[in-house]
């Protein structure tokens, strides 16, 4: 065909509700022009009024659909009557309507006599089969159809299942997979055209059978969920507040599919406890208000969550649950706390072990199923429902052979996977770069995007590591300086590797740095109890020369002969923004939360933040207003950013507020940053002319301090800032303004404003109202309004 190889340039979703509207919103997100249509509502004269109801939903989301509300302009609404015609324009058609077989065949008939010859046609179904919907359509339709299911919300989960039919063309599958993955951000499962296909057939099985044990070992639902959630490497909500999260009937109805159309049906009977939830109490989780766990104010006006008593299905305040196993392993690693629990004893081992194994047995059982690669499985479980590991990479971290005998023990017949692993000895599915078939057949492995910790397997590819940081050679010519610190607070070894890498470059021949890592955030801030512990120790000679340190290192990054790049992903606050905006260029995953927040404690940036926003906003000023008092909106911009702790919701927004310049790339899928990174190095190699500092920063001097303080006035009047707030406000528009003292055409170096940072943040350091702020968000994880 002509227009091969598929290239998405426009699509189409057809079916606004809540899951079409937030696929479009997604589709927006990544700079794809999308149609969203519905139906005509009788006697309605707005005929697009689903459809236009579908944005403004995504547009009220909480958490938000859309990365920058102005990317709704993106979506264009229409209605299945009006507007069918203009789907020939559509590089992908994607359906969201109902799950009615029947209407989706209907559907497709329709679609087929308007689509282009080459656009790929999709469903988000996730119960109805693939192949169902397309029999009667013509033999080319049928090549163009791949199944699209994504989970809600579409922007923040990361899986996106890929179902391809019989006679869906290769080409086909391969293109949309590429524009799922590095389009739209998505994590690519491939999976067959069976029920549930692979994250929702074993992970409600896996619910089911929580249920099913939960029954049976006497505890409540807060104890198994402290048993299945972060310990276990998996998400905060655990088992029971997922339900409850997702909806208990819709669990129920989810199950009682599954049941129906597999020949498990006992694996998916839910227990008579659960039937009573939803059928006579309904009790159906957050949509109702209650469920396993209930939100409630009490006396204090404080919001309480009372717990459910199975046996009375009355709620109980528990006070804070807390499960011995669990707290024994507190703290330790991953692996460690898997294998610790897995044999821990009493009914709260003997609860998670059948969990467990059931989880086990139920995946091995699928793989060749569900998935043809086991990888795919994995992922699955990771990308739809948070865990760090898969079932089959769980296996590996407990031991396959122990799994094996265990299963044994308890009279199950092993699956034909786990039968061909005990047969053959193997102690694990994945050993380098190899894993094995569903058969228990070794095959090459090789992950879907780069992972730091595989590269790091080969010991020469370290060349230096603290406790908090490593120095990794990434390959051709580029070193990554990675943090690895508990939230990437950063603290010494982080800054002495920035050091150690900038050294490499020159004595080592490397074309330039990155800073990035893959961990949870790039980097919450400053470490604040060592900081606080400082100050109180009255230790301000050494904080003084720490924060010069600090300076010195954040500004290298724009000073050093050759390019350096920071990958911000996740939160980037304080310290690990600023480490950002000095550098050369940005490379940042579209879900960045970056924000200035030291006011928060007390503080302002002390690592040349506020010279840097201050910077910018000037230089975006027309040449004409650059001095005196037409300098003013530049200096407001900047306080109102950093005086409020402004925090992105997401790369898009980051670039707006400024935290970005237009030169800096954003990347929807963080899995692909570092690489992504990597390759603006080289890029910035190439040419590279070394910056120097500038001299010629333009202030209003008192000027700005008497404005911003007249402002502070009339909201301190307005009951908008507290009086520790004016204490702060104060030295943030001091250091802005440029100092006092100075005229309104004066100009300022760089080094006179980091100068003018580190006394302000000196200075608050040591007043109480500080000490005060960052105590109570060390102990609360909230900014304290004193």
């Amino acid at each position: 065909m002509k227009n091969q190889p598929y290239k998405i340039h426009r699509a189409a979703v057809i079916g606004a509700g809540v899951m079409g509207a937030a696929i479009a919103a997604q589709l927006a997100n990544a700079g794809i022009p999308v149609l969203l249509l519905d139906i005509v509502l009788p006697d309605n004269p707005d005929r697009n009024f689903l459809a236009r109801q579908g944005v403004q939903r995504a547009l009220k989301a909480r958490p938000a659909a859309f990365m920058d509300a102005s990317r709704a302009g993106l979506i264009e609404v229409g209605n299945l009557e009006d507007d069918l015609k203009k789907l020939k324009d559509a590089d992908w058609i994607l359906e969201a309507i109902i799950e009615k077989l029947d209407a989706k065949r209907d559907l497709w008939e329709r679609v087929e006599k308007v689509a282009k010859p080459g656009a790929i046609i999709s469903s988000n179904s996730s119960g109805i089969p693939m192949h169902l919907q397309i029999e009667g359509r013509s033999e080319d339709f049928q090549r163009r159809f791949v199944g699209a299911h994504f989970f809600n919300p579409p922007r923040y989960l990361h899986l996106l299942e890929v179902i391809p039919t019989p006679k869906t063309a290769p080409e086909v599958l391969t293109a949309f997979s590429e524009f799922g993955e590095k389009t739209l951000g998505k994590g690519i499962v491939i999976a067959n055209d069976v029920p549930g296909f692979v994250a929702n057939r074993i992970g409600v099985y896996g619910i089911m059978r929580a249920m099913a044990h939960l029954k049976k070992s006497g505890l409540t639902p807060a104890e198994a969920d402290q048993l299945t959630g972060p310990v276990l490497g998996r998400a905060n909500s655990a088992t029971f507040r997922t339900a409850d999260l997702s909806g208990l009937d819709i669990i129920s109805h989810v199950a009682s599919d599954l049941g129906k159309a597999t020949p498990e049906d006992e694996d998916f009977t839910l227990t008579p406890a659960f039937r009573t939830l939803v059928e006579e109490k309904k009790f159906l989780g957050d949509k109702t208000g209650s469920g396993f766990y209930k939100k409630t104010k009490g006396p204090d006006g404080k919001t309480k969550i009372l717990n459910l008593n199975l046996h009375t299905f009355e709620y109980e305040d528990q006070g804070k649950v807390k499960v011995a196993a669990v707290e024994a392993v507190k703290g330790r690693p991953l692996a460690e706390r898997i294998r610790s629990l897995y044999g821990a004893e009493g009914k709260e081992g003997d609860f998670l072990r059948g969990v467990m194994n059931d989880g086990f047995w139920y995946a091995s059982k699928m793989a060749g199923h569900v998935s043809d690669r086991l990888q795919d499985i994995d992922n699955a479980l990771k990308w739809g429902f948070g865990w760090e590991q898969g079932p089959f990479e769980t296996m590996d971290t407990v031991g396959v052979q122990q799994v094996i005998s265990n299963l044994e023990a308890e009279g199950r017949t092993l699956p034909p996977l786990l039968q061909a692993m005990k047969d053959s000895g193997r102690a694990s599915f994945y050993q380098g770069n190899e894993t094995v078939t569903p058969a228990g057949q070794p095959t090459p492995y090789q992950a879907p995007y780069f992972i730091l910790t595989d590269l790091k397997k080969d010991a020469t590819s370290v060349i230096k590591k603290k406790p908090g940081a490593s120095l990794v050679d990434l390959g051709d010519g580029v070193l990554l300086v990675e943090w690895h610190a508990k939230m990437n607070a950063l603290g010494e070894d982080q800054l002495r590797m920035i050091q150690e890498g900038h050294k490499a470059v020159q004595q080592l021949g490397y074309a330039g740095l990155v800073i990035g890592n893959q961990g949870e955030n790039f980097s919450a801030g400053a470490n604040l109890p060592l900081v606080l512990a400082q100050a109180q120790a009255d230790e301000w000679d050494e904080l003084d020369d720490q924060i010069k340190q600090f300076q010195q290192v954040t500004t290298s990054l724009r000073f050093s002969p050759h390019p350096t790049v920071a990958a911000p992903f996740g939160l980037a606050l304080g310290g690990g923004c600023e480490f950002s905006l000095h550098a050369d260029r940005i490379v940042a995953s579209a879900e960045t939360y970056m924000g200035l927040v030291e006011v928060g404690v007390g503080l302002i940036p002390g690592g040349g933040g506020t010279k840097e926003m201050l910077m910018r906003f000037t230089d975006q000023q027309q040449p004409g207003q650059q001095q005196g008092a037409a300098l003013l909106p530049a200096v407001q911009r900047a306080f109102e950013l950093i005086g409020t702790a402004k925090v992105s919701t997401s790369a898009l927004e980051a670039r707006k507020l400024g935290f970005l310049h237009d030169h800096d790339v954003v990347v929807m899928n963080k899995n692909h940053l570092l690489e992504e990174a990597k390759r603006q190095v080289l890029a910035l190699a190439a040419d590279y002319v070394q910056p120097t500092p500038r001299t010629d920063i333009p202030v209003m001097g008192d000027a700005a301090i008497g404005a911003v303080k007249s402002a502070l006035y009339g909201m301190k009047e307005g009951g908008y800032v507290t009086e520790y707030d004016l204490v702060v406000s104060n030295e943030l528009a001091r250091v802005l303004s440029g100092g006092v003292g100075n005229n309104r055409t004066a100009k300022v170096s760089e080094q006179h404003l980091l100068d003018l940072e580190r006394e302000a943040f000196l200075t608050l350091l040591g007043k109480k109202g500080t000490q005060k702020r960052i105590e109570h968000m060390l102990k609360t994880g909230k900014p304290l309004r004193n």
